[in-house]
């Protein structure tokens, strides 16, 4: 058993290069939303 199928997913397959790459780029995608959605609040930028 790998160390990632031991924490929040416990599921067969969760360290999956696939999944892994999945998650990351919802991930970081969100985060980037939230910047872009952030800096357009507070500055007016468009």
């Amino acid at each position: 058993m790998s160390d990632l199928n031991r924490g929040i997913m416990k599921f067969e397959g969760a360290d999956t290069p696939k999944v892994v790459t999945i998650s990351s780029v919802l991930l970081l995608g969100s985060i980037l939303v939230l910047i872009i959605w952030a800096l357009q609040a507070a500055y007016a930028v468009h």
